[in-house]
């Protein structure tokens, strides 16, 4: 049976947030972060061979977190449809910022996957549905990391003027949403190495 196909993807993910974790509260990062103790989320539970999914690693999170940036006594709000229609954006396009400039097959067929994923389980029903509208009328366009991040930049305007916000110049978006920053190519996307187009 083959990996899930988003399980390399979280890995590295995993392993870029550990990294900036550890650089934002100056701890020292294990070089084998993905199972360190320390940890912050796991991709596989200890002794499991369900590898593919994500489990909170057994660890205290809150040393990872400076004591001035946590509310003590203080419950935490759900989080508003404001504030994750701002995290889903940075996720879509840090996912295009590191998107290939020559995708596989797979690649292009996954990030089409994950946009219609996204248009039918988003949290929020009305911005599924709206979602799901804006792609039938502009279906994605993920032959390259330049028209895959048009591509984004465009739409993410679409759902900007419905909402009555500004849009963003898409000349701007590789300055914007550039590359992360990981060592040895870490962050990466990984696929298979064929090059065939659709």
């Amino acid at each position: 049976m083959s990996d899930n196909p988003l399980q390399h993807l979280f890995q590295k993910v995993s392993n870029c947030i550990q990294t900036h974790l550890a650089n934002f509260t100056g701890q020292p990062q294990n070089p084998s972060s993905s199972t360190s103790k320390n940890a912050v989320f796991s991709l596989s539970p200890p002794s499991s061979h369900l590898s593919s999914k994500i489990y909170p690693a057994n660890t205290d999170t809150s040393s990872v977190q400076p004591k001035d940036v946590l509310n003590k006594g203080k419950s935490a709000a759900p989080v508003t449809k404001e504030e994750l229609g701002r995290a889903t954006w940075t996720f879509l396009h840090t996912l295009a910022a590191q998107y290939p400039e020559h995708p596989t097959r797979q690649q292009k067929k996954d990030v089409k996957e994950l946009m219609a994923i996204l248009s039918r389980m988003y949290p929020c029903q009305e911005c599924a549905d709206h979602f799901k509208e804006v792609l039938r009328v502009n279906p994605v366009q993920a032959r390259s990391h330049a028209e895959f991040s048009q591509w984004l930049c465009h739409v993410h305007n679409v759902v900007n003027r419905s909402l009555g916000k500004l849009v963003f110049p898409c000349e701007r978006v590789d300055a914007r949403w550039g590359k992360l920053e990981c060592e040895q190519r870490a962050c990466d996307l990984q696929g298979t190495t064929n090059f065939d187009e659709d």
